[in-house]
């Protein structure tokens, strides 16, 4: 029978190859066999979820390798778009817009950064916030999930509705945001923080029609592209086009739960 200190092993294996699939860098064929055969070794039960899991990174592994007009690498780009600084990672088949937050609370400043992630049908997967200057200095550095679609790796890309994981509790930084947000109503409080990420898609897909190529101001970074380069991404401005006319709404299952709608399309 598997012990702790296998299942403790396996655990961070299978996260990591679950992020490795998103963002890199590839996986090779002989990890999974890797990974499978430490499983059987280990007397895992063969219910136990660590093998769908992998079996789910394979298949999706599989899928892509036979999707025309993916990615082969994440593709970086950033500046200016109607009035914030901006930053969208594509990998592979979704893309993740990156804001940053600052202000001061109690006499103390700080910053964060806002990340959403969205599949390739312009859904949201997760919200996640990175503490550059916490409030607490022992969390600078720190990443916290918000909101987390559950089993978003493998559930169709244009669901309807899908229940989420949230963090209970959410950092007092977020007051960076809008100074009352705390005084909303929790389904608002989620509903609005998913939809940030939504309606500052559509400013950037605006700016993007409306501007020239070379009409967005831009802060290079390394081989970090303008953000006008978008319009000749394959991959990410359709994305893009899809998140800009989404618009979610929030039901609380329990302090921990919450079923996230968008209305209108295909069932679930």
């Amino acid at each position: 029978m598997a012990t702790k200190e296998h299942k403790r092993q396996v655990k961070g294996l299978i996260e990591g190859l679950e992020s490795r699939v998103h963002v890199g860098p590839p996986i090779h064929a002989e990890e999974l066999v890797s990974l499978r055969n430490f499983l059987n070794h280990s007397e895992f039960s063969p219910a136990s979820d660590y093998y769908s899991r992998l079996t789910q990174i394979q298949e999706r592994l599989q899928t892509r390798s036979t999707e025309p007009g993916l990615a082969p690498t994440k593709r970086n780009y950033g500046g200016e778009a109607a009035g914030r600084w901006m930053q969208l990672q594509l990998a592979y088949d979704h893309i993740i817009l990156s804001t940053c937050y600052e202000g001061e609370f109690n006499l103390k400043r700080g910053r964060i950064k806002i990340s959403h992630r969205f599949n390739q049908e312009g859904r949201i997967e997760f919200v996640e916030l990175k503490f550059l200057r916490s409030l607490q200095p022992f969390l600078n550095g720190a990443i916290r999930k918000l909101l987390t679609i559950k089993s978003y790796q493998s559930i169709r890309r244009d669901w309807r509705s899908a229940e989420a994981f949230v963090l209970e509790v959410l950092p007092r930084e977020l007051v960076f945001l809008y100074e009352n947000i705390f005084r909303s109503e929790k389904n608002e409080l989620f509903a609005w923080l998913i939809n940030i990420g939504h309606g500052l898609l559509d400013d950037l897909l605006k700016d993007l029609q409306r501007h020239s190529p070379d009409g967005l101001r831009v802060r290079r970074s390394g081989d970090q592209l303008c953000l006008s380069a978008l319009r000749t991404d394959e991959v990410a401005y359709p994305i893009l086009e899809r998140a800009a006319m989404l618009h979610s709404v929030v039901e609380i299952l329990d302090p921990k739960r919450l079923l996230v709608r968008y209305p209108g399309g295909n069932p679930s």
